[in-house]
């Protein structure tokens, strides 16, 4: 069983979760509930909980404050939020989990599957540091983002990512330099983070960074060769939006 705990100052809320838990994630068994910041600190301290479902509004302050009582943080987080999209991109590029309001027990199943499926337990104090670093400085466009691989989070800056690649469900990127980290998060999840960053979706398995891009070659069904001597396949339906963004 994997033990989890409910921290909420709604009630109607962690009712509404704990039945959905119950009905479509049965191998998760809910230990607690709080629904301020400090029973939610003293909750988590007593259970040490493998997930901890954390609300962000709270009545005397956040779930953030939670987080920043711990030195580490062994457990997996999954905030549930109604943020606006600016606080949701700051906990995308964070690399921790969230489910907004209303919960769709869809995107709970969902969550839980990843949660299962991933190998990591390091600590994740790193990924709340950098959080915390990005919502409360409300910076207008991230410099870093986290990836959490199966030992380690790694920062890594976004300019120094040459491309990601589709393995499965799993993403990897390849990192200037030759450094190469596998992800649990699908291409799709890092095709939406990054597109603003000048990346592009060639292929339905290949995201490339068009800054590191050297060259287009239209034979042999056309693909883009990189910077790091590596060539990408570009397939027929991404060709026109790639060379739309080249400005051919």
């Amino acid at each position: 069983m994997i033990k989890a705990v409910l921290i909420d100052d709604i009630k109607n809320s962690r009712v509404t979760l704990a039945d959905d838990l119950k009905t479509y994630c049965p191998e998760i068994r809910i230990e607690g509930e709080a629904d301020s910041v400090k029973t939610g600190i003293e909750l988590i301290r007593e259970v040490k909980p493998d997930i901890v479902f954390l609300d962000i509004e709270l009545d005397d302050g956040t779930g953030f404050d939670i987080l920043e009582a711990f030195d580490k943080i062994y457990f997996k987080i999954i905030f549930i939020t109604g943020l606006d999209s600016y606080g949701i991109k700051a906990i995308k590029f964070s690399a921790i989990d969230y489910l907004l309001k209303p919960v769709d027990p869809d995107d709970l199943v969902k969550a839980i599957a990843k949660y299962k499926e991933s190998e990591m337990r390091h600590d994740m104090k790193i990924n709340v540091d950098y959080l915390l670093e990005n919502i409360r400085g409300i910076k207008p466009k991230f410099k870093r983002i986290a990836l959490n691989s199966a030992d380690k989070v790694n920062m890594i800056n976004i300019d120094d990512i040459i491309r990601c690649e589709s393995q499965s469900n799993y993403t990897l990127f390849y990192i200037k330099g030759g450094e190469q980290i596998l992800v649990t998060k699908s291409l799709k999840e890092y095709e939406n983070l990054l597109e603003e960053y000048s990346f592009i979706r060639v292929h339905h398995s290949h995201l490339i960074n068009l800054n590191y891009l050297k060259e287009y070659v239209k034979t042999d069904g056309g693909y883009a060769v990189m910077t790091d001597k590596s060539n990408v396949p570009v397939s027929v339906r991404k060709r026109e939006n790639l060379l739309r963004e080249l400005g051919l």
